[in-house]
């Protein structure tokens, strides 16, 4: 369980949540519990603060995560699987480009 997940959602002031496990590539909702404001308060629209909750990504600009709620140091990698998109192709230097950056 992760705890204390803030979800920036689009046009309002985040949301403190709980998450299962850490959101997927592939996921299309987000899927949390105890959703409170930051204050900590239940938010006026919402019945009952022990629901779960199911929040399509189409208004969700980005999800929070601290590195001490999944259990690693700030800087750490282990945890978290990134999605590994090959390696970077190299660059082609403009050599006119940077002939006129130096004159400048």
């Amino acid at each position: 369980m992760i705890r204390g997940a803030v979800v920036h959602m689009t046009g309002e002031q985040p949301l403190l949540v709980d998450l299962e496990a850490v959101p997927l590539p592939g996921d299309t909702v987000l899927v949390c519990s105890n959703l409170r404001a930051t204050g900590g308060q239940r938010p006026s629209f919402i019945d009952a603060i022990d629901s779960t909750f199911v929040i399509p990504y189409q208004h969700i600009r980005f999800v929070e995560i601290a590195a001490a709620a999944l259990g690693r140091r700030d800087g750490d990698a282990a945890g978290v699987e990134l999605l590994e998109s090959g390696p970077e192709p190299e660059l082609e230097l403009d050599e006119d480009l940077l002939r006129r950056v130096r004159e400048a």
